[in-house]
């Protein structure tokens, strides 16, 4: 009888701290001198750092300097020019009869005038050779009058073109937002439930402690303390894998968000993160927008806009291609080819029409305005697809949500079952295995709030990403 009372003490002493000691270590949060994001902190430093976004922002400047140089073309084109050349004889040569020359009427008088011997000399053939080495060179400047609207939707398509990296820009911040959540809410849910099974543990330690000395008293079997005993290790082998995959997430989340972090002695990334009080943390489910109100703001369907407006324009261009062009220039020159330096200055104008380009122009310009058409197509489709999109989101959300609703609910019972197991207990009308059970219910249960919680704030930024209000 006196055994009997022990045990039943020792089963009253376990069981009226049971559920104390379980949410006291769960509420307790670990001290430790590493450093401490916040989401919000590892969002910024992944902005800042992470490769896509450089990426983006270096796609950015160089449709900036693309688009300078589209301006430059409404300028004049200078153009200098320089050649100096030493040929084996002269380029120019020629033979010149000086007798074929003389006009006869001053031939006769000649012959008078003149000796034998010089009148021989004019009948002779001369040979004249020019050019053999010389320098040549020119500045020359032309401006373009009219090139069938090259130039200006030259100009219009180099913006457009800035304009959308822009807006590649913000579909990369979009990307590195919900990559960084992910792995946020990723990391607190495994360490939520580190916490959890350190309190487990902190429990069976208890139990194994009083049902070790009871079965020291004789008053149960060894059986119990075995059931509590692999308990625990499977408790241990759950610890061991979260551990692993806590270190791997964080050294993920270090390197996608540039963050300059040490190594412990086990090689984790030494940060920790904020750890929201999942338990007290209240969620509210979000009023439902979208459609055809927030199409406009989503970078997605202004990148088809976009595509609509370059297509046009390079249709335009394609049209141009083929019309005739205009420019004016002037000029100075400089040649000393007939042995003397000579210098002149010119203007002039020009006009080229391409008649055999539009053999094959023409197809050009059909292929160009089918392109446009596609474009206008493919945004009247993608645009449903992006609505289509939005109302999934939301469907999401509204699931997650209620999860996470059933996922309270679930905390509630198995802590009432809990509960009804310490009496029974106590009683001495339920065994250990019983217990135990009702115990792994309650840890299954605190695990898929955790779980149902970091899947409806992920559940949420995708939403809020899809409607264009992630900014």
């Amino acid at each position: 009888m006196m055994a009997n009372n022990v045990f039943v003490k020792i089963r009253k002493g376990t069981v009226k701290t049971m559920i104390a000691w379980f949410i006291t270590l769960l509420a307790a949060s670990p001290v430790s001198a590493q450093t401490t994001y916040s989401l919000q902190q590892l969002k910024d430093s992944a902005l800042s750092h992470n490769l896509s976004m450089r990426k983006a922002r270096y796609d950015i400047d160089a449709a900036r300097e693309q688009r300078k140089e589209a301006f430059t073309k409404y300028f004049p084109n200078v153009t200098g020019t320089g050649v100096w050349f030493n040929a084996n004889k002269g380029m120019a040569k020629m033979d010149i009869n000086p007798s074929e020359m003389i006009p006869p009427s001053l031939g006769g008088t000649l012959g008078m005038m003149l000796p034998q011997e010089a009148l021989m000399e004019l009948a002779s053939p001369v040979s004249i050779s020019m050019m053999k080495n010389g320098t040549i060179a020119g500045i020359t400047a032309v401006q373009p009058v009219f090139a069938g609207g090259q130039i200006v939707n030259g100009n219009k398509l180099a913006k457009v073109g800035e304009e959308v990296s822009s807006l590649q820009l913000e579909l990369s911040e979009n990307e590195v937002v919900t990559t960084v959540a992910q792995y946020y809410w990723q990391l607190v849910a495994m360490q939520e439930k580190v916490r959890t099974l350190n309190a487990v543990d902190s429990l069976l330690s208890s139990i194994h402690k009083d049902v070790d000395v009871a079965v020291r008293a004789g008053v149960t079997l060894n059986n119990d303390l075995l059931q509590v005993q692999l308990r625990q290790n499977d408790v241990e082998s759950q610890h061991v894998k979260l551990m692993n995959g806590i270190s791997i997430v964080k050294m993920l989340l270090a390197q996608y968000c540039g963050l300059a972090t040490s190594r412990t002695d086990d090689g984790m990334a030494d940060f920790n993160v904020e750890l929201p009080d999942i338990g007290k943390s209240p969620l509210d489910l979000p009023s439902l927008v979208g459609g055809d109100a927030r199409l406009p703001m989503l970078p997605e369907y202004q990148l088809l806009q976009k595509q609509v407006e370059a297509t046009d324009l390079q249709h335009r261009m394609t049209v141009g291609k083929n019309m005739p062009s205009v420019a004016v220039g002037a000029g100075y020159n400089y040649h000393n080819l007939l042995e003397k330096d000579h210098t002149f200055g010119m203007v002039f104008a020009t006009v080229s029409i391409p008649i055999s380009d539009w053999w094959g122009g023409s197809h050009a310009i059909k292929r160009s305005k089918i392109e446009h058409q596609k474009a206008a197509d493919a945004l009247s489709d993608n645009a449903e697809l992006l609505k289509i999109r939005m109302q999934k989101s939301w469907n999401d959300v509204n699931e997650s949500y209620q999860q996470l609703q059933i996922a309270q609910r679930s905390i509630l019972q198995a802590e009432e079952n809990l509960r009804l197991n310490r009496n029974y207990y106590k009683a001495g009308t339920s065994r250990m295995s019983d217990l135990l059970e009702a115990q792994l219910l309650y840890q299954q249960a605190l695990d898929k709030r955790t779980d149902a919680y970091a899947d409806y704030c992920n559940k949420l930024l995708a939403y809020k990403v899809a409607t264009g209000q992630e900014r």
